[in-house]
């Protein structure tokens, strides 16, 4: 793909990167179903903040551009509303194989030149820490560290969601936060188990 640096590696054939990417979505094989209608696209809430649209990452995951698709911000950008899984035709989980594409790059380090990666590690931080999401911690620390001169505007609207109770300024841990983090460490180590199980072909 024009611009983006770097090529994939050769040994990466059509159909291989296919696989990789149903084996991390618990062997769902739909996605090799995309019929290409772009419905999925088209209901999109982030669509525009997408660099390729759902259908053509799609495409370039059958295609076995692993490399563009690791470095493609459009997995980062999907809010997992699941409207796009709603109306696909061919009842293809996207969110799932969103998930799957942020899983593989996150473990091989492969990130998009985008601040999403970085709010999607702290946001699961706050989930493993607390058990739960924290909003306050998690806005100051990416709007200080990405967005510093834009947190003087964002304060009053912070100030009157945490005095209305909308929004607690500490962070709440639930209950039984352990047995969580052990569910979390058990499903961390299934995708991984799943990462290296082969699909048929």
């Amino acid at each position: 793909m024009p611009g983006s640096g770097q090529a994939d590696p050769p040994s990466v054939r059509e159909g291989d990167f296919l696989r990789e990417v149903i084996a991390a979505t618990a062997g769902d094989s739909r996605l090799g179903c995309c019929i290409q209608c772009g419905t999925c696209g088209g209901s999109c809430p982030s669509a525009a903040d997408m660099d390729h649209t759902p259908r053509m990452l799609f495409a370039m995951i059958r295609a076995g551009l692993r490399g563009e698709v690791l470095r493609s911000t459009t997995p980062w950008m999907c809010v997992s509303c699941y409207f796009c899984a709603v109306r696909c035709p061919q009842e293809v989980h996207i969110p799932d194989v969103m998930y799957a594409v942020k899983a593989i790059a996150t473990r091989e380090g492969v990130m998009p030149d985008s601040t999403a990666p970085d709010f999607s590690r702290t946001f699961v931080s706050n989930i493993h820490r607390y058990g739960r999401s924290y909003e306050v911690g998690l806005a100051a620390k990416h709007y200080i560290r990405h967005y510093p001169l834009r947190l003087p505007g964002m304060a009053p609207m912070g100030i009157a969601m945490v005095t209305k109770g909308r929004m607690g300024f500490a962070p709440h841990r639930i209950r039984g936060v352990a047995g969580l983090r052990a569910i979390l460490a058990r499903a961390e180590e299934l995708e991984r188990d799943g990462a290296t199980r082969e699909v048929p072909a």
